[in-house]
């Protein structure tokens, strides 16, 4: 049985963008992508506006923050609650496998039902085969195929 690592998961906070920032580019270059500096920082200045449907959560383990979430809502002409969209999830490389990101799934999943969403989803890239195993026990898949352009 895995050890599953014992975290403490908060809202980010203003003093919290040195520990966010590296877990961020970390997970950009997970996805081999980089997002332009301004967009970061804008993203940082939406997470802590109250009024932003944009949220951030750090997992906290021994003083250091090693996991990252975030999400939004929005709603959805399929039900009157709002959906929760769990945009971006990433854990420290050597601590994968260990619960962390199962737990920051829990976390939003709380938030979530909290707000009165009917429906929490992500997506994933189809080589990230090790959270596939993590949604497979969490979640259902859907089936939907996504399809983007951008603009």
């Amino acid at each position: 049985m895995p050890t599953r690592l014992a975290v403490e998961i908060r809202l980010v906070g203003d003093a919290d963008h040195d520990a966010w920032l590296p877990l961020w580019q970390g997970y950009q270059r997970f996805y081999m992508t980089e997002i332009p500096a301004e967009v970061s920082a804008t993203n940082w200045r939406r997470f802590l506006d109250p009024a932003d449907p944009l949220h951030a959560a750090l997992a906290w383990a021994d003083g250091q923050a090693v996991g990252l979430v975030h999400w939004l809502y929005h709603r959805s002409s399929w039900t009157i609650g709002d959906y929760c969209y769990l945009e971006d999830l990433y854990i420290a490389r050597d601590l994968r496998g260990q619960g962390v990101g199962r737990q920051l799934i829990d976390y939003v999943e709380a938030a979530a039902r909290d707000s009165g969403c009917s429906k929490l989803y992500w997506l994933t890239h189809e080589t990230n085969t090790m959270a596939m195993r993590l949604y497979a026990r969490v979640a259902e898949r859907s089936g939907f195929v996504q399809y983007a352009k951008a603009l």
